[in-house]
């Protein structure tokens, strides 16, 4: 990453009151850009957002729905940004399955209204749209997804994803590939892994249950304690969304494609294995049981290949699995104790950008 290039730079949101939007914002403000967020309302109480004063370092926050087209268009055109990073999102599956209607609406149409903002907007120069890893049609086989996978979806999360994949694919296309049509946005998709860190408080979610029942003294119940995940902390995929941003800016036709930003094939872990040593981190205080209830399907088997962005953008993991964990248990202790949340999320920040890739 490159800090002059952030400095001063109109920046826009969606999603930025979310676990991974509210992270990202406090990094963007930390690097000096100039801040739009666009999202509803914190998505759980509590919320990082809230937790860590994300607003205070934002030029504005609204709070609307990117299912709301006009509304968006006219918070695009007044933010006037040159980069965008699309996070607003259903995120979770479970949740899919209850309202699909509404994953469909806010995760595929939330990105036809931004692109078709944004194709109305001089002076916008990048655009990454995050999408999930979750975007493939799993075959629940042991090697690791690559870009030019097949996308698919047996749930309506991962449809939605992939689906909203294909709309940034062609819109690309139609709109923005054409160098007879000017000066036009570069816009990449970007699929990361299992994120995980402090300030995740989402229902249905692993670390956030995990999290909870160790406050209440709980024991948590694992529906997949055998299913396997690219586990990564927060910070990883985000420091690969800067880098992209920054690579689309300048010479964009060469970077407007999909990217994989995933951990070292080693950290595809268990369900299980992460939560046991998340027990031992919190020192007997955490138990854990399998859930022998139907639930509907999730896979089994995901794993992520991100040797594109290793090799083309220089991107590369810096925490390993076993202190990503450290980190994250630092944080929920913290809030556990009070402490100030803000200034915490800050120095994990700046603790990070000082790390070398992992071995």
């Amino acid at each position: 990453m490159e800090r002059a290039f952030w400095h001063k730079r109109r920046v826009l949101i969606t999603g930025h009151t979310g676990f991974k939007g509210s992270w990202l914002s406090l990094w963007l403000a930390r690097l000096g850009a100039e801040v739009t967020g666009y999202a509803l309302a914190p998505p759980s109480e509590p919320s990082l957002f809230e937790l860590a004063a994300v607003e205070d370092g934002l030029e504005a926050s609204i709070t609307a729905d990117v299912r709301d087209g006009e509304r968006l268009a006219r918070a695009v055109e007044d933010a006037g940004p040159e980069v965008v990073f699309h996070l607003a999102a259903q995120s979770l599956v479970r949740e899919s399955y209850r309202a699909p209607a509404d994953t469909y609406a806010t995760n595929v149409m939330g990105t036809v209204h931004l692109l078709e903002a944004i194709r109305r907007t001089p002076g916008v120069k990048a655009v990454v749209v995050v999408t999930s890893d979750k975007c493939y049609d799993n075959r629940e086989w042991v090697w690791p997804y690559r870009e030019n996978d097949p996308l698919g979806g047996h749930d309506p999360y991962a449809s939605s994803k992939a689906c909203a994949e294909l709309v940034t694919a062609a819109y690309r296309a139609s709109y923005f590939d054409d160098p007879a049509a000017g000066d036009r946005p570069a816009i990449a998709s970007a699929r990361a892994g299992n994120v995980v860190g402090g300030g995740d408080w989402a229902a249905d979610r692993l670390v956030p249950d995990v999290a909870r029942a160790v406050a209440a003294g709980d024991v948590v119940h694992l529906r997949s304690p055998h299913a396997i995940r690219p586990w990564q902390h927060v910070l990883e995929p985000l420091a690969g969304y800067l880098l992209l941003a920054e690579r689309l800016a300048g010479d964009g036709r060469e970077w407007a494609e999909a990217w994989n930003f995933g951990p070292e094939e080693r950290d595809a872990r268990s369900v299980g294995w992460l939560v046991e040593q998340l027990a031992a981190r919190w020192h007997g205080e955490l138990r854990w049981t399998r859930d022998e209830r139907s639930h509907p399907h999730e896979a089994h088997t995901l794993k992520l290949d991100s040797s594109k962005a290793r090799a083309r953008l220089g991107w590369r993991p810096r925490l390993s699995l076993e202190r990503a964990l450290d980190w994250l248990v630092e944080w929920y202790r913290a809030h556990r104790e009070g402490a100030d949340l803000g200034a915490l999320t800050r120095a994990q920040i700046a603790r990070y950008e000082k790390l070398p890739p992992a071995p």
